[in-house]
């Protein structure tokens, strides 16, 4: 294959312009300003938190629906708040984010994400832990959209990849840190704990982003050059390129000036909206989250025990985990493509098996340990695959003058098919039983397959600028893929 495609996007294979071959560790790494790597750290935080607040409903639920008497519906709408309240701070996080910045907007997140948790710790009533939940919902749903975005408009191109998939690692962490605490605080009322706890890194978030610079992309389109000048100055190292780099945004900023939600509809955006939203739709739609929010529970049904099921999902934790240090390294060494199709089949196949399982002998050790080692198993392939990617492809392929928005629409996509899995697997369960729907699953992962082959291009190692021209020029941007 040539080293470059007809739209400018060179070939994964190719070493990027800068960094070590295949984006590894290598000198290019070495003496990089600590900054670059506080600014990932600090505001990862938001996706610990986000992690943590989904994630703790999965060992308190347990508790919840005997202390509030909660029906398998009203089960499914305490879950699912959250991702109505994400939904709508989706969509506000990125008109915020347009006119304050992204760092103003990654602090007020905070701030709601720890009133949120005040008042589910405090709920007398479901009502108003419901309306506590939709609160944490808006910070999630703000911290799943600014937070990848401004990583992304600060990192270096070669190291990019892995300093973004930092957030999805921080999310992983953030649901082990509630898998364990679901299971140390076990009991009636120990669910106010679970939900208070996440005050702590509220203000640790709150605190470290006030001392971190607003985004570059963000000071150039506000007119405020020489303040990007001096905060890409301090993100990158002695010697490199500052004026080229700072060039290179204005003139995509001047060249496209600013968007809005009507300039979603240029056909040389819609590519790169099909590619976001299609990421967004399957990384739900694939199933993940019914495993993350209903094992516990569903484990607990099939007659496993609620210490074994909690302790299974202490085990899924720890799989995520891995997952995301592996996609962490995966997505800068092999490409963002080529990993969503080393590990998506894997992800298929163990959810095919998890519904066959369910098929066998009820209680039979062969069938326990089946269910379990494909729920693991599921979970590293996915996380992999699919969850390391998903909060790295609409930041990185979304063009600037729209990125707002943009990105706004593909984060609500994360959500509005999170709470359509959210509010429908148990009734699923009840419906069409255990191995039915985890069977649907299997098969959306197939289809997920397909979306990548087609869609999906390769952004390994190119900066935002090279990625928004090669979306301008003629030829379908998934011509990098082929």
């Amino acid at each position: 294959m040539p080293e470059a495609t007809k739209d400018g996007l060179r070939d994964a294979r190719a070493p990027a312009r800068t960094g070590a071959p295949g984006g590894g560790t290598g000198p290019a790494e070495r003496g990089r300003p600590l900054l670059v790597y506080a600014v990932a750290a600090v505001s990862a935080l938001g996706g610990l938190l986000f992690g943590y607040d989904t994630g703790i409903i999965s060992g308190a639920l347990l508790y919840l629906r005997e202390d509030f008497r909660l029906s398998s519906r009203e089960q499914e709408i305490v879950v699912g708040v959250i991702l109505v309240g994400a939904m709508a701070g989706a969509l506000l996080a990125g008109r915020l984010s347009q006119r304050y910045g992204r760092r103003r907007v990654v602090m007020a997140v905070a701030v709601v994400f720890g009133v949120g948790a005040v008042a589910a710790a405090m709920a007398p009533d479901t009502l108003t832990l419901v309306l506590a939940r939709f609160v944490l919902g808006l910070a999630v749903g703000g911290a799943s959209n600014m937070v990848p975005v401004y990583i992304a408009e600060m990192a270096p191109p070669e190291i990019r990849g892995r300093l973004m998939v930092l957030f999805q690692l921080m999310v992983a962490i953030g649901q082990l840190v509630s898998y364990l605490c679901g299971w140390a605080l076990a009991g009636s009322g120990g669910w106010r704990m679970m939900f208070g706890l996440a005050v702590i890194p509220a203000v640790v978030l709150v605190v470290g982003m006030a001392m971190l610079p607003e985004s570059p992309r963000w000071l150039v389109e506000h007119g405020h050059r020489e303040a990007a000048r001096a905060v890409l100055a301090r993100l990158r190292r002695p010697g490199e390129d500052i004026d080229a780099e700072l060039g290179d945004i204005a003139a995509v900023s001047r060249g496209e000036g600013r968007g809005g939600w009507r300039e979603l509809r240029r056909p040389w955006v819609r590519p790169a909206l099909v590619v976001a939203i299609g990421i967004a739709a399957f990384s739900q739609l694939t199933g993940i989250n019914a495993i993350v929010y209903y094992a516990p529970t569903v484990l607990a049904d099939a007659g496993f025990g609620d210490s074994v099921a909690l302790l299974t999902g202490i085990g899924i934790g720890v799989m995520l985990v891995v997952a995301g240090v592996a996609g962490a390294v995966l997505v800068d060494r092999v490409g963002r493509r080529r990993t969503m199709l080393w590990f998506l089949p894997g992800s298929g196949l163990a959810m095919a098996v998890l519904a066959l399982a369910f098929l066998g002998d009820a209680g039979s050790a062969v069938q326990r340990w089946t269910v379990v080692l494909s729920l693991f198993a599921y979970i590293l392939f996915n996380g992999i695959g699919m969850q390391a990617v998903v909060w790295l492809i609409g930041p990185e392929i979304l063009p600037l003058s729209v990125r707002g928005p943009a990105t706004s629409l593909a984060t609500l996509s994360v959500w509005g098919f999170d709470l359509l899995i959210a509010v429908t697997a148990l009734t699923a369960i009840n419906s069409i039983g255990r191995s039915g729907t985890f069977f649907l699953y299997a098969l959306m992962n197939a289809a997920c397959i397909v979306f990548v082959v087609r869609k999906v291009p390769e952004t390994k190692g190119r900066s935002l600028e090279e990625i928004e021209r090669a979306l301008r020029s003629p030829g379908p941007v998934a011509a990098a893929a082929r």
